[in-house]
């Protein structure tokens, strides 16, 4: 195509997407194919991944080919844009880039881009002082628009980007009536306003608008009566009253408020809607002969300015937050006088968390203590339309609504904020900042005298205010449990929840604690009287896994928009980071284990790890350790399914997965030396285990990552890892036995022994039954613990698993020991001791002589009991396990308690109760501490048994063990004595 074709290529997505060559329409091919054409029109500044391209055509469930159809609609529309161009030649229009393509044409080429480009004019021309150039232009963007964006369009870009679209042409619309009738064209403006006060109920700004325009056109009754209307809808749809604008104007048209007529020459004098666009919507008369300057003198203002009060209207349902407004009410004189400094107070929280809602309550309890008024402007930080408003838009929004003529303006932001804090000086003014970008975007915003409270809300960490402002930080959490009942009780009736408590409980936590979440369901529950709660909540537990419950047809309460306006402000590889995290199943992470997840450096994973945590993504509810609120888990997952190919969402699981099992095996040396070790396959290139170098260091590394560990088991078996899912309790097996912790470890025991059996991993299958019987044997299920050993030994024969039969049949000694049958315990033991020699294992050989010296302490052979229990300590100690050391200090204990030789049983078990201590045994410190007890009772000294037992059942109750109630048994037995 030659050059003048190019530049003559026209295109428009502001109705049906159209292309044309000077005059000729071009053919556009199937929808499906629009869909990629217009992608590229409004990713028009950057490339588009066939990722993205993918999703925006077929969603969530493309075709097998869908790149290979991709590819065949680029080809189609490069014929279609550029026909006449040589197949040897590169395209012009829709060039390759990376993985995707970019479309490569003049600004001017699209109808969106001019629209755009008038709207920004036009706001010039409105902060200028020219109102008439100003509307002039937006009647042009406006007449632009063929319909409906993306006309006829399918897929989830379009939708999606309907909805951005058609608020972006409402708000133009908005500001263009808005100058009309300041413009005096009120009467031409009535019809277009009724029409869409019918079509948009809930925007105040256009019943302000409709008002205004009745009541300067003689329709006082009309003007009110709109105002019925509106305030009748907001409260039975969203049980708000109107914002602080629009019920302003209402008590001016009632009092026939003479500076609501249009004067000459003059601005006009209606209060502005909070949060509106540059001065299209501000309050100050001209003054004739004022010239620009880049100082900040004093201003001429309006002889009798309306007092500013631009607060928006506070829910009538405001539920909780006492703690966090007692906190907020402490900044504050507690005698009401002046504020000694300038007080910033910094509200910042996750998408959805209720900032904004808190911020606008605690201002009006506090507006009393601020005669010169409060000031309000949303700032649109992350607004999901995407227009973040600048500082010097915000800055002349402020000074207008201080009365200052838009003539009287200076030229620059620094002389605009000089003259701001001017006006300030000396007068105690609330200003509530909402919905802050950065601290940057507040600067210039700040006050710079004593005597005024300003409070700021945004998503991310505020903390350049904190640190260079003296900004008083607060980080709103979700509600609590009790606050959330009480939020859907104020919106639903307490009768309703009353009906089905179950069900509102439930509703509660597939919320999450979340007001917006809390807040959309409560609507649709009242919306729908008849709905019973438990369909509701049935509605909620149908879709765990995403986030359609919370949708709304307004982008501001829409739970996935909401934290999409937040997600797309993140860094690419922030955003990758976000998305991985949503594959984790464990409750938290931490910083080692991210970067396993990501493959990443650890250093530059905790600069990402900061970067999601500033923006209220992500919460570090311990240093070093990193949570995800449920409900943006499930967006994180959602994201990580659209943006991620299946290959790399597999590869970042089994890094997670694999740094779990490995770590974990790391600390086998420091809790159960010597005892066997399952071997592992080296782990992938990217993933760094950690290493230990002490007992503690390794048990308290388990006790923290426990919840994470288990749910990697869970993980690993869902995703095929099998050889993960059996490792992993295998490895931890000393933990367990050292803390208990008996459903978890039977769970993770149960769901690794599943997963070998469906790989048929006979070798899996076998270790998996031996740590499902430890976990029984340890719940005192003896008869299902000898039957695991008696499967897994069968299978070890099976594969000629010398060393694993001799695990079997040892620990079969000791099943058959607690189970009560002795004789079999004995013959048991006797053949672990021969195999444990046979193959040289210490660990086996000492374990079988302590077992066979507890069979004959309780078939009465006291002598061959002590025999065998001191040459058991020899090899223990020979190779160094205290483990077994303790348990067989134990045993001798009672021996010499059954041979009433009291003082040499306290002896032995107080040398056993150290080595427990000293290796972190707590089910063996308990035990000890129970024949301790025992021993004490027995020598006439029942306090010090109440005491010994009083210890050990602090240590059976903290994991749940069994044996807690034998203890507490004991313990009632001694009441009677000690009356």
């Amino acid at each position: 195509m030659n050059t003048a074709n190019w530049n003559a290529l026209r295109f428009s997505v502001l109705g049906p997407v159209r292309a044309w060559c000077g005059d000729r329409e071009l053919g556009l091919g199937s929808p499906q194919q629009r869909v990629v054409l217009a992608a590229l029109l409004l990713r028009r500044k950057r490339a588009v991944t066939l990722a993205e391209l993918v999703d925006a055509v077929w969603g969530l469930e493309p075709p097998t080919a869908a790149v290979s159809v991709l590819r065949t609609y680029v080809s189609r529309l490069r014929k279609v844009l550029e026909p006449d161009r040589d197949p040897a030649d590169p395209p012009r229009t829709i060039v390759s880039v990376g993985d995707g393509y970019t479309i490569r044409i003049p600004e001017t080429a699209l109808d969106l881009a001019e629209f755009e480009r008038r709207v920004r004019d036009a706001a010039e021309a409105a902060a200028s002082g020219d109102e008439s150039a100003a509307a002039d232009l937006l009647h042009e963007a406006l007449d632009g628009w063929q319909g409906m964006a993306l006309a006829g369009l399918p897929g989830p870009l379009a939708e999606a980007e309907r909805s951005r679209l058609a608020e972006e042409r409402l708000n133009a619309l908005e500001r263009r009536l808005d100058l009309d009738v300041r413009l005096g064209r009120h009467g031409q403006a009535i019809a277009e306003l009724m029409a869409l006060t019918d079509e948009h109920p809930l925007r105040e700004e256009l019943c302000r608008l409709l008002m205004l325009a009745l009541y300067r056109s003689g329709r006082q009754a009309e003007a009110l009566a709109a105002y019925r209307g509106t305030r009748t809808t907001l409260v039975s749809e969203l049980g708000v009253e109107p914002g602080a604008a629009l019920r302003d104007l209402h008590t001016r048209i009632l009092a026939t408020d003479r500076s609501l007529d249009l004067r000459p020459r003059h601005r006009t004098e209606e209060a502005a809607a909070p949060g509106t666009t540059t001065a299209m919507t501000g309050t100050a008369a001209s003054t004739s002969g004022a010239a620009r300057s880049d100082a900040a003198p004093e201003p001429a203002v309006r002889a009798d300015p309306p007092r500013i009060a631009q607060l928006p209207g506070e829910l009538a349902v405001f539920t909780g937050r006492n703690a966090e407004l007692e906190w907020a009410r402490g900044l504050f004189p507690l005698d009401g006088g002046a504020l000694p400094t300038l007080v910033i107070s910094a509200i910042s929280g996750m998408a959805g968390v209720g900032k904004t809602t808190l911020a606008v309550h605690l201002a009006h309890r506090v507006a009393e203590h601020f005669p010169d008024g409060q000031l309000f402007v949303n700032l649109r930080g992350f607004d999901p339309t995407g227009s973040v408003m600048p500082p010097q838009e915000a800055i002349r929004i402020l000074l207008d609504a201080l009365g200052v003529p838009p003539q009287q303006l200076p030229s620059g932001l620094e002389a605009q904020t000089a003259l701001y804090r001017s006006m300030l000086a000396k007068r105690r003014v609330l200003i509530l900042l909402d919905n802050a970008r950065d601290s940057e975007q507040v600067r210039p915003l700040l006050p710079g005298c004593p005597g005024c409270l300003v409070i700021v809300t945004s998503r991310n960490q505020l903390t350049g205010l904190v640190v260079g402002e003296g900004a008083q930080p607060l980080t709103l959490s979700q509600l609590t449990p009790a606050e959330a009942h009480e939020f859907l009780a104020r919106r639903l009736g307490a009768d309703r929840l009353a009906e089905d408590p179950a069900a509102v409980d439930e509703i509660v936590a597939r919320c999450a604690l979340l007001p917006l979440a809390l807040a959309v369901v409560a609507a649709r529950a009242a919306t729908h009287p008849g709905f019973p709660l438990g369909a509701i909540a049935d509605e909620l537990r149908d879709s765990p896994e995403n986030l359609d419950a919370f949708a709304g047809d307004d982008v501001t309460i829409d739970v996935r928009t909401v934290f999409a306006s937040s997600y797309e402000l993140l860094s690419a590889p922030a955003a990758r980071l976000f998305r991985l995290l949503g594959l984790h199943r464990g409750p938290d992470l931490s910083a080692p284990a991210t970067a396993a997840l990501a493959g990443l450096p650890p250093r530059e994973t905790r600069g990402l790890l900061a970067e999601l945590t500033r923006a209220h993504l992500l919460t570090e509810h311990f240093p070093g350790r990193y949570t995800l609120h449920d409900l943006l888990r499930v967006y994180a997952t959602e994201r990580a399914h659209a943006e991620e190919t299946p290959q790399e969402r597999d590869l970042a699981v089994e890094r997670l997965l694999s740094w779990y099992l490995h770590t974990a095996d790391a600390t086998h040396p420091h809790i159960t030396p010597d005892r066997h070790r399952i071997a592992l396959a080296p782990p992938p290139p990217s993933c760094k285990p950690l290493t230990f170098t002490t007992h503690d260091q390794a048990v308290n590394w388990c006790e923290t990552e426990r919840a994470n560990l288990v749910a990697a088991v869970h993980q690993a078996a869902e995703s095929g890892k099998s050889t993960i899912a059996w490792r992993l309790p295998a490895a931890l097996w000393g933990f367990f036995h050292l803390r208990g912790h008996l459903d978890d470890w039977y769970g993770a025991a149960r769901t690794g022994l599943s997963a070998a059996r469906a790989a048929h991993d006979r070798p899996g299958e076998a270790q998996a039954l031996m740590d499902t019987a430890s976990a029984l044997r340890c719940a005192n299920r003896y008869d299902e613990a000898i039957d695991h050993y008696l499967r897994a030994m069968t299978v070890f024969r099976e594969l000629g698993d010398v060393r694993g039969r001799l695990r079997a049949v040892g620990n079969l000694g000791d099943a058959y020991l607690h189970a009560g049958q002795f004789a079999k315990a004995a013959v048991y033991s006797r053949r672990g001791l021969a195999l444990g020699r046979a193959v040289g294992s210490s660990w086996g050989e000492g374990l079988s002589l302590s077992n066979l010296g507890d069979a004959y302490q309780r078939l009465g052979r006291f002598d061959d009991a002590v025999a065998c229990l001191e040459q058991a300590l020899t090899v223990l100690r020979a190779g160094g396990n205290r483990w077994v050391e303790g348990v067989t200090l134990d045993v001798l204990g009672t021996v010499h308690h059954r041979l009433g030789a009291h003082d040499r049983a306290v002896e032995y078990y107080t040398r056993a109760l150290t080595t427990h201590r000293d290796i972190g045994n707590r089910w063996g410190e308990g035990h000890t501490l129970g024949h301790l007890g025992d021993v004490q009772l027995a020598s006439g000294d029942p306090e010090a048994a109440d005491g010994s037992w009083r210890q050990a059942l602090a240590i059976f109750a903290e994991s749940g063990h069994p044996d807690a109630a034998k203890i507490e048994g004991k313990l009632r037995s001694l009441q009677p004595a000690s009356r």
